[in-house]
């Protein structure tokens, strides 16, 4: 007599794969237009296909707002924002459940399990920012947080594009394909509300200073870049102090913010005497308005060395220091990546924290040294110095009289070597962000400025690179020494970016400032538009850079 034998349960993770497959598919057919999924088209109301043809992404945008609950029969601007914004948010917990899918599979996997991690940790940060968009105060704001949404977004598909090894992991970044045009066409509805007004049947998609679109100027700020920047005041009576011998309140920088308290409103002053602080240091979302102050650059110094080269960490976990909480504060001392040249990407600091202001700080490593991430960033009389796209990212950032310096990448420097100062990040024509750098200086070290004069042709820098495809970054006032190259920005491959990107010198000085040399692709500012990229216009820092 023949027994059948009892069928095995599926794995847990299986099921779960099994289900978040399922919801993507199922979302994926919802976004496709009517003529692919064979059904009626739903009906959409005038409001809704002018919304929608200011987007990248339409054949997904009437679908998901003429299905929203949410949206009254004869919409507003304000309506179909609200509504586009929900529709994304409501989707980031079928993408985290996936990740969480990938997780669980991937014990035996260090590479992909860091994916996964990361890639939730970016879920959570779209998730805050996409709500803090809905409910911010002034379409500026709105704007600056939907844009990290989708950065978030895109940084998830990113990492997880590294180890895309399974069917799991391909059916998480499909489905993040389709979240992240959700994001995008609410992004360009914001941005279409803040060029054109409420008169939804003026908008159009995004542009760029490469399409001819400035921007508007402040009503306060004058053409040439209007308003100075406040000095920054920090409090004389720390909340904390740390020192290495243990006689302060704290022993290390991290033991300190984990003392501080949550989601703090007035600023929290961490005191750290000079000395060398050997330490990860994390500041999460949920520590606010933390400020870190030392005795001095190079005096104060929190350095790490974990890079890229390490099993199981990517760019992003190898911060020496990483801020996430809003309102970061930092002057007088030095964070260092020390991996050294030979390490890859070895990131200083990063910064993913809104209305963050470093004053008198060193960022000191080479190849991705400073990883201004996201949001509004200012950086003042700071000095920063590295190899390869040494200061990075896709936050809209301004950098004031700053010194920026290029340092040797080989061991033996007549070998030669390219290096680009920056790697602009950004995805998509509607995000607000850009680097701005205004009276910096660029030029190298004593013993790279050493090798290049004795062989000038082997050592090529270059004032950036594009990261992504509308890549912004802007030198205004700034002296550049020798050796930057004539031609000024470099190629990421190809001709990748080249139609997309923005690259523009107003008034550069120094024998670096070669502008009838520079590339095809890059431009001179006109003066009438150089106030787009000032404190005022471009990070609002009008609103949040008080110096108090």
């Amino acid at each position: 007599m023949h027994h059948r034998r009892p069928s095995k349960p599926f794995p847990p993770f299986l099921l779960l794969f099994m289900a978040s497959l399922l919801l993507s598919l199922l979302l994926f057919l919802f976004l496709l237009p009517p003529s692919q999924t064979g059904g009626a088209a739903p009906s959409s109301s005038p409001a809704i296909r002018n919304a929608c043809r200011a987007t990248r992404f339409p054949s997904s945008c009437e679908p998901s707002l003429s299905q929203s609950p949410s949206l009254p029969s004869n919409p507003s601007a304000a309506n179909l924002i609200d509504a586009a914004l929900s529709v994304s948010a409501s989707a980031l917990p079928t993408a985290q459940s996936m990740a969480e899918s990938i997780l669980s599979a991937s014990s035996s996997n260090p590479d992909r399990a860091t994916a996964a991690r990361n890639c939730l940790d970016d879920l959570s940060l779209s998730a805050r920012r996409l709500s803090a968009a809905a409910a911010a105060v002034g379409v500026a704001n709105s704007h600056a947080f939907a844009g990290a949404a989708l950065l978030y977004q895109y940084d998830c598909w990113s990492a997880l594009k590294y180890v895309n090894s399974t069917r799991q992991v391909a059916a998480a970044m499909s489905f993040l394909d389709s979240l992240y045009a959700l994001t995008s066409n609410a992004l360009a509805m914001i941005a279409a509300l803040r060029r054109f007004g409420p008169d939804v049947s003026l908008w159009a998609p995004p542009q760029t200073e490469r399409d001819g679109y400035w921007g508007d100027l402040s009503s306060t700020v004058a053409a040439e870049g209007g308003g100075g920047l406040f000095r920054l005041h920090l409090v004389a009576a720390p909340d904390l102090t740390v020192c290495p011998s243990g006689e302060c309140d704290h022993r290390t920088v991290q033991e300190a913010v984990n003392a501080a308290p949550d989601y703090g409103l007035k600023r929290f002053t961490i005191f750290i005497k000079a000395g060398i602080y050997r330490e990860t240091v994390r500041i999460p979302f949920e520590k606010t308005n933390i400020a870190f102050v030392g005795e001095g650059i190079g005096r104060t110094v929190i350095t790490g060395d974990l890079n890229a080269e390490m099993s199981g960490i990517s760019t992003y976990n190898t911060a020496t220091v990483g801020v996430a909480g809003d309102g970061f504060v930092a002057a007088n001392l030095t964070f260092e990546n020390s991996a050294g040249p030979k390490a890859h990407q070895a990131v200083a600091f990063l910064s993913d924290s809104d209305h963050s202001i470093l004053e008198s700080v060193e960022f000191a490593g080479h190849q991705d040294t400073l990883y201004a991430r996201s949001l509004r960033q200012l950086y003042r009389n700071c000095r920063i110095s590295g190899t390869v796209d040494f200061i990075f990212g896709n936050s809209a950032t301004i950098f004031e009289n700053c010194d920026i310096k290029v340092v040797p990448r080989q061991e033996s420097p007549e070998k030669g070597e390219s290096n680009a100062v920056t790697a602009h990040g950004r995805t998509d024509p509607g995000q607000p962000t850009g680097f701005v750098f205004k009276d910096c200086i660029v030029n190298g070290s004593d013993e790279y400025v050493s090798s290049y004069r004795r062989k000038s042709s082997v050592h090529r820098v270059y004032l950036g690179r594009p990261w992504k495809e509308y890549s912004r970054t802007v030198f205004l006032n700034c002296y550049l020494e020798e050796i930057v190259r004539p031609e000024g920005w470099l190629p990421w491959r190809g001709e990748f970016a080249l139609a997309t990107l923005f690259y523009g010198e107003y008034e550069s000085s120094g024998p670096g400032a070669n502008s009838t040399a520079r590339v095809s692709w890059s431009s001179r500012i006109p003066a009438e538009h150089v106030g787009i990229y000032s404190l005022e216009n471009f990070i609002q820092g009008g609103e949040w850079v008080t110096g108090e």
